[in-house]
């Protein structure tokens, strides 16, 4: 089962996405695709790191996602897509890559990711090719997606294919 979890900055995106892994059944492996900038972001990471069960074990992988999902065993949550794309040189993901992997998988695998369709259109053009390749990712990462459920508030609402 792959399972897409999408929803703006702090929406609550990321604890509905652990419920979720967490109803899939152990063993959990969390993939993180965040190289670390600052002291900020490696508070915001730890307390993703802290929120969840000791149990599950935790790779950070940088760009390399599509490696760290073809090697991973049991559930895996992958927090986030959008942070993939910032990682990953010149922006250019292998979405297709991806998918393949997302399907090859016995185990299920829930996805987090950014929605960027309702933000604030970018002024400057990295930020438009953000926009441009994240919306992409999601669009093909939702067509392939067994349940895609859109967080705002914290609130869920599962959207239909």
């Amino acid at each position: 089962m792959i399972v897409m979890v999408i929803g703006g900055t702090r929406s609550g995106k990321s604890e509905v996405a652990e419920s979720m892994a967490r109803e899939l059944g152990e063993p959990v492996t969390v993939i993180v695709p965040a190289v670390v900038v600052d002291d900020e972001h490696a508070a915001r990471i730890d307390v993703h790191r802290r929120r969840r069960p000791d149990s599950w074990p935790t790779v950070e992988c940088g760009a390399r996602l599509v490696e760290a999902v073809e090697g991973a065993e049991g559930t895996v949550l992958i927090d986030s897509l959008g942070t993939w794309v910032t990682v990953t040189p010149g922006l250019e993901v292998e979405s297709a890559r991806l998918v393949a992997a997302l399907r090859g998988r016995a185990a299920s695998t829930v996805l987090v990711t950014e929605e960027v369709g309702l933000s604030v259109h970018p002024t400057s053009d990295a930020g438009r090719q953000f926009v441009d390749t994240l919306g992409a990712l999601n669009v093909e990462i939702a067509s392939c997606a067994d349940d895609v459920h859109l967080v705002v508030a914290g609130r869920t609402l599962r959207l239909e294919p």
